[in-house]
């Protein structure tokens, strides 16, 4: 192989090489702005009769969450409306956060749908799935 060819394969490799480092970080950068907008949450079973949720809703206000139940799907929808502002006499920074916030969750089977319950406390929205009457857990007696 001449040695033309050599550098010409050795360009067309290192210019590759450059592309899929570019893109790697497009992917990384996307990620990150996408994972700012979802809100952290933790799913938990803490009794025979309940599930629970907690969502980090950090500086939302109650009137901007929306709960709906569609098919097997509890979605909540918030948004996100805070904006921090210094001003001093040499300088003025501006810090602003708005957007839509969504996490969607699968319903376990025996949810009662129609005892579902949620409030926000704290900049955390807790919201309880209670099972079905049919469903919770029971004792048994022994005769």
């Amino acid at each position: 192989m001449s040695s033309n060819i050599k550098d010409k394969a050795k360009e067309l490799i290192e210019n590759v090489e450059e592309k899929v480092e570019q893109g790697i970080e497009v992917v990384k950068e996307t990620f990150d702005n996408v994972a700012r907008h979802l809100p952290l949450a933790n799913f938990a079973r803490h009794s025979n009769d309940t599930y629970d949720i907690e969502i980090d809703l950090p500086g939302v206000k109650k009137e901007d969450i929306e709960l709906k139940i569609e098919d097997d799907y509890l979605t909540v929808n918030a948004i996100r409306r805070t904006k921090k502002e210094v001003k001093e006499e040499d300088y003025y920074l501006c810090e602003s956060d708005f957007g839509l916030i969504s996490r969607s969750f699968v319903l376990p089977k025996d949810v009662d749908r129609d005892k579902i319950s949620a409030h926000l406390e704290d900049g955390r929205l807790y919201i309880t799935l209670e099972k079905e009457e049919a469903r919770k857990a029971k004792q048994i007696s022994i005769k």
